[in-house]
């Protein structure tokens, strides 16, 4: 079970790994169907070695194609133009207004 839980944790890190060396999402599409052959080949595998084995080499492969620039997008958090135009904060008292 907790090999199951590892494997769909790296399985979700390299969707999002490829997604950040292909921006384009039909382009990134077919490297999702690659990567989900990849897992699938290996989806039988019983001996809790092997296993090990596989999910140890996957994490070493992942961090081997880390991008050393990940995309984001402008207007996410730490993007170009997040927040750009944002009103400053409002500092004087508010006016007065006498009671009618």
């Amino acid at each position: 079970m907790a090999s199951k839980q590892v494997a769909l944790n790296l399985y979700r890190q390299s969707l999002k790994l490829s997604l950040s060396w292909c921006v384009r999402r039909d382009d990134w599409r077919k490297q999702a169907v690659q990567l989900r052959h990849l897992f699938e080949l290996n989806r039988h595998v019983t001996d809790p070695r092997i296993v090990r084995g596989l999910l140890a080499d996957t994490a070493a492969q992942l961090e081997k194609w880390k991008h050393p620039d990940i995309y984001v997008p402008p207007t996410a958090p730490g993007g170009s133009k997040y927040e750009r135009n944002i009103p400053p904060p409002y500092t004087e008292a508010p006016p007065h207004f006498p009671n009618i």
